[in-house]
């Protein structure tokens, strides 16, 4: 074969590979040594070809573990977006780089704070292939994750020590807040959605006028009259409102006794915009240092972005209202900072009035 083959190998064999002796390795070592004393003490020639027997099982045990360990390689795909506390699909893939040697009772688990928590188990991994796993993953907070960390694992041949090796991904995964409704907020969302539903876009009930159908069309406004009166398809048309705009807006100027509420304003803020955007009405976002209307400058994606890594600012000054009219929600530990810098008809939401569960923020 050829000598790289050979050095990659041993490369793997030198690496930092960690093992713990099983109960039956355990057992095993003991009997080999009980075997010993007994050999050297009567001198016995049967005695002794059965203690160089167990010795070679044993040092075979360690070298093809260590064989199975070596040529491993690891990938792991995530989605594009990712919310806290949310289970998505990850696909695994685990391949064998070595050319003529299977891996055999491959385990791979992650370490924690490792989202990756459920193992995998692979009976074999054949030489110059690749297996692949979908695998459910769950990022328990909101933040920028920098670094995965997984561990193969094996007690193939015999079981006598589990031999693992640490293999490190050093990514960077962004995760938004949790979308999944919270206790307690059930009420803001379905006023919001009411007063959405009511001034949907073209769906106003004055009646504009009767023009041709265009294709794509729905079927549901046709007015038959009209049409069998010129012969061709003739559609009602109604007035159609201004798109309904939500105003959310986050305070940064939090201090650390509310740290907590504003973990949990953030969650709200993003549930909220991703709720509202869901119904097809405009959005503006606003913090004393991010400004975004959507969908004029951007996505919900670019608020979930920011929601992600968004940290208070404590001493950071008042929003001043917006002359555009909306309807303004507005998340602030301080109510009547804000309602003397004219933030009259808000729904504000203030720690006494936003006592929800704690939600989380992922270490940097």
């Amino acid at each position: 074969m050829p000598r790289g083959y050979w050095l990659r190998i041993r490369s793997e064999l030198n690496s930092s590979v960690r093992y713990r002796i099983t109960r039956a390795g355990l057992l095993y070592v003991l009997t080999t040594l009980l075997l010993g004393l007994a050999a050297f003490l009567s001198g016995n020639n049967l005695l002794f070809l059965l203690l160089a027997a167990m010795l070679a099982t044993l040092l075979i045990s360690g070298l093809v573990s260590r064989l199975s360990l070596a040529g491993l390689q690891l990938e792991f795909d995530l989605p594009e977006h990712i919310s806290a506390r949310r289970p998505v699909a990850a696909r695994i893939r685990v391949g064998n780089s070595k050319w003529l040697l299977p891996s055999f009772s491959i385990r791979l688990t992650g370490i924690p704070p490792s989202a990756f928590a459920r193992p995998i188990y692979f009976p074999v991994i054949p030489a110059r292939s690749r297996l692949e796993e979908t695998v459910t993953v769950v990022f328990g907070r909101r933040g920028r994750h920098r670094e995965e960390s997984f561990q193969f694992a094996t007690r193939f041949p015999f079981g006598f020590s589990e031999r693992r090796v640490v293999v490190k991904l050093p990514r960077e995964i962004l995760v938004y807040p949790c979308l999944d409704p919270l206790a307690g907020f059930d009420e803001l969302t379905g006023e919001i959605q009411g007063e959405l539903e009511a001034r949907q876009r073209g769906r106003g009930h004055d009646f504009y006028r009767i023009r041709p159908y265009e294709p794509l069309e729905s079927a549901r406004h046709v007015d038959w009259k009209a049409t069998a009166h010129t012969g061709e398809l003739q559609v009602r048309e109604f007035a159609r409102e201004t798109e309904p705009l939500v105003e959310i807006v986050l305070d940064l100027d939090v201090g650390p006794p509310h740290r907590d509420w504003f973990e949990t304003a953030v969650e709200c803020s993003a549930y909220l915009a991703w709720r509202v955007l869901l119904g097809e009405a405009r959005l503006r976002f606003r913090t004393q240092e991010f400004d975004l209307a959507v969908p004029a400058e951007g996505d919900v994606y670019t608020i979930l972005k920011y929601l992600a890594l968004v940290e208070p600012r404590p001493g950071c000054g008042t929003l001043e209202p917006s002359d555009e009219e909306s309807f303004p929600v507005l998340f602030t530990p301080s109510r009547e900072r804000f309602e003397d810098a004219g933030w009259h008809g808000a729904r504000l939401f203030s720690p006494d009035s936003l006592a929800l569960p704690r939600a989380g923020r992922a270490d940097d």
